[in-house]
């Protein structure tokens, strides 16, 4: 059987036949995986709240990064909040996933973002994406997901609508050319 830790720091790019509204067309950041499950970030949907709409909701005061968009991250919890950052500021509350990638819930982070000492790359979202032990490895069997390996400048740098097809380029593989449907070629 496969070490299921394999798939920890790897993107999940929703296959074109995956007709489930909460993932079609996304790309998922994987930043834990064992036998009891997985969790991980949907990092390419934008929702209608900003992180000035955040600061104002929790009483943070700060200007810095208001229009920034806060992400739809996935369907689990929708309340709770999660920011991925960068590894150029420490937080006690971030845990380093590796790859120059922390992450936090921690309101903390938020107040140092909103004040413009915080990380310098970040984003925030709203939910996560969860899988119980054995869900994803039967869900990647059948070709649901292609799964790679992440890296930070998809997930802070690419344009949001870019990301999924940085992460397949890095497969070699066009995602525009993949049908949504069985058996097509």
């Amino acid at each position: 059987m496969t070490d299921p830790s394999v798939f920890k720091h790897h993107f999940l790019l929703a296959m074109p036949g995956l007709a489930d509204p909460n993932f079609s067309s996304t790309i998922t950041y994987l930043f834990d995986h064992s036998e009891k499950g997985a969790m991980g970030l949907v990092i390419n949907r934008p929702s209608e709240l900003t992180l000035g709409d955040m600061f104002d909701q929790l009483g943070i005061e700060g200007d810095h990064a208001r229009n920034s968009p806060v992400l739809q991250g996935g369907p689990v919890e929708r309340e709770r909040g999660f920011i991925l950052h960068g590894d150029d500021v420490d937080f006690d509350a971030s845990v380093d996933l590796g790859h120059g990638i922390r992450l936090s819930t921690a309101r903390q982070v938020l107040e140092a973002i909103s004040k413009g000492n915080g990380p310098e790359k970040f984003i925030v979202a709203l939910g996560y994406a969860g899988w119980e032990g054995g869900q994803l490895e039967r869900e990647l069997s059948e070709n649901t997901w292609l799964s790679c390996p992440a890296n930070a400048e998809i997930i802070f740098e690419t344009p949001f609508e870019m990301r999924v097809q940085r992460a397949a380029d890095a497969l070699g593989i066009d995602f525009r050319l993949i049908s949504s449907q069985p058996g097509e070629a």
